[in-house]
């Protein structure tokens, strides 16, 4: 956005102040029109306030996860790392149990 402004107040100063002919009018008309665009099309591109800032999960009173012999469980929020930007929410969780190499579990959020 501040590119788009500078080339919206700057371009369009820098052709006419060469003395303006024809050519150099439509040259800062034209640059004008698209540096203007481009500001638009960037304030188009920012999220609303309050939206755009990833998923929201929640998990409450989750119950118990188990898991044996290599395996995965989980009752909460699992959620790759590094996926989306959001927020995770745990509250009152229970219990969480794993047997055997590998195994794992999760009764809150799980970011692997």
């Amino acid at each position: 956005m501040v590119a788009a402004v500078a080339g919206i107040v700057s371009t369009p100063l820098i052709w006419l102040l060469n003395g303006t002919d024809t050519g150099q009018l439509v040259g800062a008309s034209v640059q004008a029109a698209v540096a203007i665009g481009a500001f638009v099309w960037a304030l188009l591109q920012h999220p609303p306030a309050g939206q755009g800032q990833g998923p929201v999960d929640t998990a409450i009173s989750t119950g118990r996860a188990e898991a044996t012999g290599g395996g995965s469980a989980a009752s909460g929020v699992r959620r790759p790392a590094g996926a989306g930007s959001g927020s995770a929410r745990a509250e009152r969780t229970g219990d969480a149990s794993a047997d055997g190499t590998g195994s794992s579990a999760s009764t809150g959020i799980d970011y692997r």
